[in-house]
């Protein structure tokens, strides 16, 4: 047993002790895929934003109390891989930040959401589609609710001439580049990304740059996030050049919006994605297939 797992053993013990004294649905259990990634980011903007409506957030490692509380688990994947939120007395509210399956394939948690749906008090999608796909599973309407995958502003500001040669600079970009940006993971798992993730449409985006370089010999692609290895080599097929960082800290991907000239959406579905909203707030033009949120925001 490690450090983590025993202090996590002891938080359970404290737990069970502590529960009585709890006021029912007084606690808000977060539950994020811990990637480090979006849906972690957006764990913790909600803490911030249950603070200031005076809602305590604990950790995922509270479900186990035994006085009801409201859980809310942002990675909705969670609901297929374990099946002890059936049996904890909790509230349950589920995000879905995606979009609807493409080609009819049903969703990997749509049994799971069909059979135990009565279980289930909220479920957020972030755009219209989405909601009708969901309440196809037999859910009340009512639980359903459209809320847009949001961006927190202070962290986006809208370009200037110096910090967009500074950054270009830093990344070595030439200044009379054309940067377009794509800041999505868009392939499997979190390593090389050579096995594609085809609805968000990688290589649709190398066909369009393919096509652009011809009319724009300074084109450069500034690709960010892990798991590029596809949309790399695509590139290097259509002979665009490319610039990828693998990992960038999200309170400093607002420089890197810095320096484009255009961010490109290619996605065949999406729930999102955050870059719609963070390249408007950046003031960079945005080109978007009609998918996600887009739909119903641009």
């Amino acid at each position: 047993m490690n450090v983590n797992d025993m202090m996590r053993g002891i938080a359970r013990l404290g737990i069970q002790t502590l529960s009585a004294g709890w006021r029912e649905y007084s606690k808000l259990i977060l539950v994020s895929d811990q990637m480090g990634w979006s849906l972690d980011w957006d764990t913790q903007e909600l803490k911030k934003i249950s603070k200031v409506l005076g809602i305590q957030t604990v950790p995922s490692y509270w479900k186990s109390t035994n006085t009801p509380q409201s859980i809310y688990y942002t990675d909705h994947y969670m609901i297929s891989r374990t099946e002890d939120w059936l049996t904890l007395p909790h509230r349950v509210g589920i995000s879905f930040p995606e979009g609807v399956p493409i080609e009819n394939t049903p969703h990997p948690v749509w049994e799971t959401l069909t059979r135990h749906h009565q279980r289930i008090t909220r479920v957020q999608v972030s755009h219209t589609a989405m909601f009708d796909y969901i309440t196809q599973s037999g859910i009340q309407p009512d639980k359903v609710f459209v809320i847009p995958i949001g961006i927190n502003l202070s962290y986006f500001h809208f370009q200037n001439t110096a910090l967009r040669e500074q950054i270009r600079n830093k990344l070595g970009i030439p200044q009379n580049a054309f940067v377009i940006g794509s800041f999505q993971k868009d392939g499997q798992g979190w390593e090389h990304g050579m096995d594609p993730k085809w609805v968000k449409g990688p290589d649709v985006f190398a066909a369009v740059t393919k096509r652009l370089k011809n009319s724009i010999p300074s084109l450069i692609v500034l690709l960010v996030g892990p798991a590029r290895g596809y949309i790399k080599s695509a590139l290097d097929q259509a002979g665009v050049k490319w610039l990828h960082i693998p990992r960038q800290p999200y309170l400093e991907m607002g420089k890197l919006f810095s320096v484009l000239d255009l961010y490109l959406i290619t996605s065949r579905q999406e729930g999102g994605p955050k870059a719609i909203l963070e390249s408007m707030a950046s003031g960079v033009p945005l080109v978007t297939t009609k998918v996600g949120q887009a739909m119903d925001l641009v």
